[in-house]
């Protein structure tokens, strides 16, 4: 097949071989000692949208979220397949499913995706993270084709390349000063790495946090200190806003 020409089968193709998605977006994703963070922009294309609405944070579980980059329209039906699958888990089992068991099951119905004439797989990328009581929070990707792997620190989206290799320099750093991340480092290290790659300093409600964590610092529900049940939850304006003062002033 040459270079210039596209497959003509229902699930499309570029002739590099890749399905066909949409980017937009950057997020970033970091797991510390007790707490993971996810981070993203949020992009207001027309002035008289409400800015309220446009989101790529979803809850699934009380503490499994994801951020959603790619084409939002395949995002929110993901999404709503990701909270049937874990209702169903709780329905059958009676506890609530794990991230990674989530990460697997919604990995192997991406892969039908791929193998069905019928269907296209979903232009968007999935970052879901959550608590372990095991192995502590976690962080995990999906891609389209129904691979998924854990990470330490990931990144999705338009500018993925610069904010992983941002990443790992700093994880090189942190590994030879046996540096292990808090809450506040892990919040701070995701704020830095999405404004370093996207040349900008963001303002509170040109990004969304959300944030699973079981450390003492994180308020419960009702806003009272001594929280850290690992509930997953979206972070406030006001709240975002005096992290990205607190990341300012360190630079």
């Amino acid at each position: 097949m040459s270079r210039s020409s596209y497959d003509r089968y229902l699930t499309v193709f570029s002739p590099e071989g890749r399905a066909i998605s949409g980017a937009g977006v950057t997020a970033v994703s970091v797991r510390g000692k007790d707490t993971a963070v996810v981070i993203t922009q949020r992009k207001v294309p027309d002035k008289l949208l409400d800015p309220e609405t446009i989101t790529h944070l979803f809850q699934i579980t009380p503490t499994i979220g994801c951020v959603m980059t790619g084409l939002i329209a395949d995002a929110r039906a993901q999404v709503q397949r990701t909270r049937s699958e874990a209702a169903s888990f709780r329905y059958k089992y009676g506890y609530e499913i794990t991230a990674d068991a989530l990460a697997k099951r919604m990995a192997n119905i991406n892969q039908v995706y791929t193998q069905r004439a019928g269907m296209r797989p979903l232009g968007i990328s999935m970052i879901l993270i959550g608590p372990d009581d095991e192995r502590g929070p976690q962080v995990f990707k999906l891609d389209p084709a129904g691979y998924f792997v854990g990470f330490k620190a990931t990144a999705a989206g338009q500018k993925q390349t610069e904010a992983t290799n941002f990443l790992e320099k700093r994880w090189k750093t942190m590994e030879a000063d046996k540096t292990v991340l808090d809450r506040a480092g892990t919040i701070e290290l995701a704020i830095e790495c999405l404004s370093s790659v996207c040349a900008t300093d963001f303002k509170a409600n040109e990004i969304e946090i959300g944030i699973s964590s079981t450390s003492p610092d994180e308020p419960a529900p009702g806003g009272k200190a001594m929280g850290g049940q690992g509930l997953f939850r979206q972070m406030s304006e006001e709240e975002r806003g005096e992290w990205l003062v607190r990341v300012g002033e360190k630079d």
